[in-house]
């Protein structure tokens, strides 16, 4: 129902309402100018209090209190850490549990980081238990997911990979955007892959599958991908959007070959 929300265009837009639901977490925020709007701190303490933890809150008010700059990001990720640490503290993974399908996508978001960043969990683990975050709903919450993993991501490039390729074949549109978007060589807001930026062939696995792919969403990233990979080793990108073309006449694949080459060709 929520979803379906156009929500406000502006912070002035607004309604004293909806906001008042957002930081309680008893809706989703419908657009991007919602998911900035959110107090992030009420809705933690909301969130707590609701669930008798609010002797939890102190210790993370005070690791938000140490940020430089706080941001919607930065407060995302001290937030999630934050939970983790606490929970991790008080042998509590059933609030961590309890709490991962929540309504409030700003709450899911933060679950994120609970796994992405859990040192108890294997690379492999952290894939697992991420893919339902990957294949939500919210835009929020699946551009978070990636970024939680992608230092594991890096650390363990080849197994990386090795999995990820598998969730190219996923019937959800999603969690194959993820197995791209998640392995930019550069992305964005996040620490560049250094290994893909200098041998692009090596995520072929990832993007082969991913060529003609039925989805926008999908297309748009493995164009960006290759973009990514044309500032750095441009002669590859030119060659394998040439073979794409000619292995492929697709509407797709012409789509994704026109985003890969818009730097190289102004």
């Amino acid at each position: 129902m929520e979803q379906k929300r156009k929500g406000a265009r502006s912070l002035k837009d607004l309604s004293p309402e909806i906001l008042d639901l957002l930081n309680k977490g008893e809706i989703e925020s419908a657009n991007l100018t919602e998911w900035l709007a959110v107090n992030q701190t009420v809705l933690l303490e909301n969130l707590l209090r609701k669930n008798n933890r609010l002797h939890y809150l102190e210790p993370i008010l005070a690791e938000i209190g140490n940020l430089k700059k706080q941001t919607t990001n930065t407060l995302n990720e001290t937030i999630g850490i934050g939970l983790l640490d606490v929970c991790l503290r008080n042998k509590d993974n059933q609030f961590l549990h309890d709490i991962s399908s929540h309504t409030s996508d700003s709450i899911r978001c933060w679950m994120t980081y609970t796994i992405g960043r859990n040192p108890q969990l294997s690379l492999s683990q952290k894939l697992e238990k991420i893919q339902p975050f990957a294949a939500d709903t919210h835009f929020g919450v699946r551009e978070i997911s990636w970024m939680t993993v992608r230092p594991s991501i890096i650390e363990n490039l080849e197994e990386s990979l090795r999995i990820l390729s598998g969730w190219t074949l996923s019937e959800n549109e999603n969690i194959r955007r993820f197995a791209s978007e998640a392995t930019r060589p550069r992305g964005v807001w996040c620490e560049h892959i250094e290994a893909l930026k200098t041998n692009p062939e090596l995520a072929l696995p990832i993007l082969e599958p991913l060529k003609t792919d039925s989805s926008k969403y999908v297309c748009d990233s493995v164009g960006n991908w290759l973009n990514d990979a044309s500032k750095s080793q441009p002669q590859f990108v030119i060659e394998l959007c040439s073979k794409w073309e000619k292995e492929s006449p697709s509407k797709a694949t012409s789509y994704i070959v026109k985003k890969a080459l818009r730097t190289l060709n102004k």
